[in-house]
């Protein structure tokens, strides 16, 4: 831990944005919240007085200011990759909000900018959830041998392909997709932050695409709403050479004639009598700790336990004591993915990917 917290901006004053003024303010040793950024002086603000911070018309006046170790991205895409280039112009590092930019133009545009400046970094949380964070570590321990293949239906397009590319290792490679879509009626009772009330079916589409990252192979399954819809269930399955993971139970191969089921098992206390208060403190498979909360007794989902673990990593980063989190050729690899799935579903042809200019980061 740093002596002193790392004091960022956040440009947004939308619902993500909320977050990272809410995970700063419980975690005050490592982050500070400095000012805020936006667009709608009203807007900023009513942000600005809700978090006792300053507000700023612009990123320029914000780092004039306060000359912040970093700044958050967590504004539309269209508008984020002109305040990217912005930041960086002054020579601030960036946790931009996924994805960095809105289209294939535009990522190309943004690598073109600010590529070479090594300085921003892309909120790609995914693999930080501790469902998928302990999958992930059981992966890579070889107990399943080396991974083939991922099945991801829980999350859409570039979140998905993050998912995909990190169990896999896929780099920056081109990558060919083929994906259809179909339609069928689903009542949809749940939004963002509400129940509808409505049990009326709608038609709903479910795009399905394969991903042949070369070797490897990736398959998408989203349905319209699928991050809120509990009438459909979340899946992920790996699997590998030597065994699968799916959802949180391992089968694999551990001796001669010799195959065990194992499941994975989360410690959440706060239940009967634990008096602990409602938390994640681990996930196990046997005696192996495959992950650990590392923000005990702040109560947080497991949204908020993955943003807050990028937010510290990045604070590291921009002060040279950690690796990079997520550096922006990759966020843009799986956002040059994801606009192939719907390139693919739309057209009825396979997509191959380009070789862009961020493929040399791989090298």
């Amino acid at each position: 831990m740093t002596a002193t917290p790392s004091r960022f901006g956040v440009v947004g004053t939308g619902w993500r944005a909320q977050f990272y003024m809410r995970l700063a303010r419980l975690l005050p040793d490592q982050l500070e919240v400095i000012g805020i950024v936006g667009r709608n002086p009203e807007r900023a603000a009513q942000s600005a007085t809700r978090w006792g911070v300053p507000a700023y018309g612009s990123v320029a006046e914000l780092v004039a200011s306060q000359r912040p170790d970093f700044v958050v991205i967590a504004v539309p895409w269209g508008v984020a990759p002109g305040v990217a280039k912005a930041a960086v112009e002054l020579q601030v590092p960036v946790l931009s909000e996924t994805p960095p930019a809105p289209d294939l133009d535009g990522l190309r545009r943004l690598w073109h900018s600010v590529g070479a400046s090594d300085l921003v970094q892309v909120a790609e949380q995914y693999s930080l959830m501790p469902s998928h964070a302990s999958r992930l570590a059981l992966a890579r321990s070889g107990a399943i041998g080396t991974v083939t293949s991922v099945q991801v239906s829980s999350t859409h397009l570039y979140h998905a392909v993050a998912l995909m590319r990190a169990f896999l290792g896929a780099r920056l490679e081109p990558a060919t997709v083929s994906a259809r879509t179909f339609v069928a009626p689903l009542i949809d009772p749940l939004v963002k932050d509400a129940w509808t009330d409505d049990d009326r079916p709608k038609d709903a589409k479910t795009t399905i695409a394969t991903i042949d990252f070369g070797g490897s192979m990736g398959l998408y399954d989203f349905t319209d709403n699928q991050w809120h819809n509990q009438l459909r269930s979340r899946r992920i399955v790996v699997r590998g050479s030597a065994g699968e993971i799916e959802n949180d139970e391992v089968v694999r191969l551990v001796g001669p004639r010799t195959i065990v089921r194992s499941p994975l098992v989360r410690r959440q206390t706060g239940y009967d009598l634990d008096l602990d208060g409602f938390d994640t403190d681990h996930i196990s498979i046997g005696d192996t700790i495959l992950y650990r909360n590392p923000f005990p007794g702040l109560r947080l989902s497991d949204e908020e336990i993955a943003i807050g673990t990028m937010l510290t990593a990045m604070s590291a980063w921009s002060r040279g004591e950690g690796a990079p989190p997520y550096p922006l050729a990759e966020g843009c690899q799986d956002h040059l993915i994801g606009l192939a799935i719907e390139e693919s579903a739309s057209s009825g042809a396979p997509v191959t990917t380009s070789v862009e200019g961020w493929s040399a980061a791989a090298r």
